[in-house]
């Protein structure tokens, strides 16, 4: 099963880009069986991550990110270089996707996925507001072609649902 998890913050404008390429992909893999493609909109519960990418043999996490890059800029990335231990503290609201991806590693092992992809968005606002700005937007679009080809790569590989 291939798990596609978008994270972000819906009520911040260019930060909820993650769910909302989860969005504009659904319709697009409708028909897909449950036990070959799973689209999950974690928002901001990095430990729901965790959970969604369980018995996965491949998972895609997409994400707004602050770099300092033109917005709009894709960045991707393979999950292997990005996980990152969680730093303890009193509330786990701070646990991202790159925490969740090194403690489902620690807490499940070979029942985590290993073949892990990042796509990283640069974000022009995360003011509060709802909408996602033109060039993020625009950068929405071409996330969900690169995905979807990717699932057509790997449907001969790992005989993936349709999308």
């Amino acid at each position: 099963m291939i798990a596609i998890i978008g994270c972000g913050n819906t009520n911040r404008r260019d930060d909820g880009v993650g769910p909302e390429i989860i969005n504009r992909l659904r319709p697009k893999c409708v028909g897909a069986p449950e036990d070959r493609l799973r689209l999950f909109d974690a928002g901001t519960d990095g430990m729901a991550v965790i959970f969604a990418a369980r018995g996965c043999k491949a998972l895609i996490i997409v994400d707004a990110c602050r770099s300092g890059a033109e917005p709009g800029a894709i960045f991707t990335l393979p999950g292997t270089g990005a996980a990152q231990p969680h730093h303890r503290s009193i509330s786990l609201h701070d646990f991202r996707w790159d925490n969740a991806l090194y403690s489902g590693r620690k807490i499940y092992g070979s029942n985590f996925p290993g073949d892990v992809t990042v796509f990283l968005i640069e974000a022009e606002s995360t003011d509060f507001g709802i909408g996602l700005s033109p060039p993020v937007a625009a950068a929405a679009d071409i996330a969900v072609q690169s995905i979807l080809a990717m699932l057509e790569e790997r449907r001969a590989i790992a005989r993936a649902a349709p999308c």
